[in-house]
């Protein structure tokens, strides 16, 4: 079941989320005192030291050294280390053996206290190169972001790092998020573009998830805005079904076998050939693995005879059963043998 660890940078966080970090944002009003600076507009020598800070955090990841990693960490990372050790483990011969980067940022956070919504508005507003960053709850200090490249992995992916400057001066890790750019050979835009033929044709929910892998492959970073990302938000929004399960909304099924299965998620997962489908429904007890594998096929074939246009986007199925405990019990098919 490798390919379901694959999952992660969509829906599932591989990215490592130090302040609660916000997910898809749009612009809201400029706010008077946090500061963000980009590119040209950073003084060269501070430039240099984040982004050198970041190339050294990055021969950390991809050579698997997460000792050092940690202890170049600020103390609040380096306490609580095991998310981005597991991701690092999880990305091995994914990173590759350089990295180049593609943008970096300097953020300044005023104050005495944690800010309960930071914003940062990079380059002039409105226009079609602005960049935002939305992080609740963040302490005061000077952050950089730097977004890396990673090249000769084995997936193209992007490698961002949230750094913190210290009292002493040295830029410190505060934030670790290796992303993936590609599923089976195709970009955010190839993506964006199935997204929408789907939405033409009807097929909302192919179309939901569609978007957001776009979203995801587009976005070196979760509590990041740019033009770009906006539209596929707003367009994404536009086709979401009524009927999309939640955890606080779920999605009955009434099966074939008398039995009513409430799904609590739908989302997408990148499998070798493309996008697989996983889905998430609630179930008393897993410990007749039997049974559980019964309901899970049930559940699968239950899910696409109602949705049948989910055939035509996903070339597997996952269905997970699981219990109060949080515990689960996951059975993968590939889409034709749903029976």
């Amino acid at each position: 079941m490798k390919s379901l660890n694959f999952f992660r940078s969509l829906r599932r966080k591989v990215n490592v989320v130090v302040f609660g970090l916000a997910g898809l944002l749009v612009l809201s009003a400029l706010s008077a005192g946090e500061e963000c600076k980009m590119g040209s507009e950073l003084d060269a020598a501070t430039k240099s030291a984040m982004e050198s800070t970041a190339q050294k955090l990055y021969q950390m990841a991809a050579t698997g050294n997460t000792s050092a990693l940690q202890q170049n960490s600020i103390p609040a990372v380096a306490s609580n280390f095991a998310g981005i050790e597991s991701a690092i483990n999880e990305h091995k011969g994914d990173f590759g053996t350089s990295a180049t980067v593609r943008a970096s940022y300097g953020l300044d956070a005023p104050g005495a206290a944690p800010i309960a919504r930071a914003e940062f508005y990079c380059g002039i507003f409105n226009s079609p190169d602005r960049v935002a960053f939305v992080i609740p709850n963040l302490p005061p200090g000077n952050y950089g972001v730097v977004i890396l490249d990673a090249q000769g992995g084995k997936i193209p992916m992007s490698v961002s790092f949230v750094l913190q400057k210290d009292a002493a001066g040295q830029w410190k890790l505060g934030g670790f998020y290796p992303r993936y750019t590609s599923i089976s050979g195709h970009d955010g835009n190839w993506y964006l573009n199935q997204a929408r033929a789907y939405k033409a044709k009807g097929q909302s929910h192919d179309a939901w998830l569609y978007y957001l892998a776009a979203w995801d492959l587009s976005a070196p970073v979760p509590f990041m805005s740019t033009a770009g990302l906006d539209r596929i938000g707003e367009e994404a929004q536009g086709v979401r079904p009524a009927d999309f399960p939640s955890q606080d909304k779920p999605l009955p099924l009434t099966s074939a076998n008398g039995k009513t299965y409430n799904v609590i998620q739908l989302f997408a997962v990148p499998m070798q050939d493309g996008l697989g489908l996983v889905v998430k429904f609630q179930v008393p007890d897993i410990s007749n693995s039997a049974q559980t594998y019964q309901d899970n096929m049930a559940v699968m074939k239950d899910l696409v005879t109602r949705y049948p246009e989910l055939r035509e986007a996903f070339g597997s199925i996952v269905a997970r059963a699981v219990a109060p405990s949080g515990q689960d019990y996951g059975t993968l098919l590939a889409m034709k043998d749903v029976k």
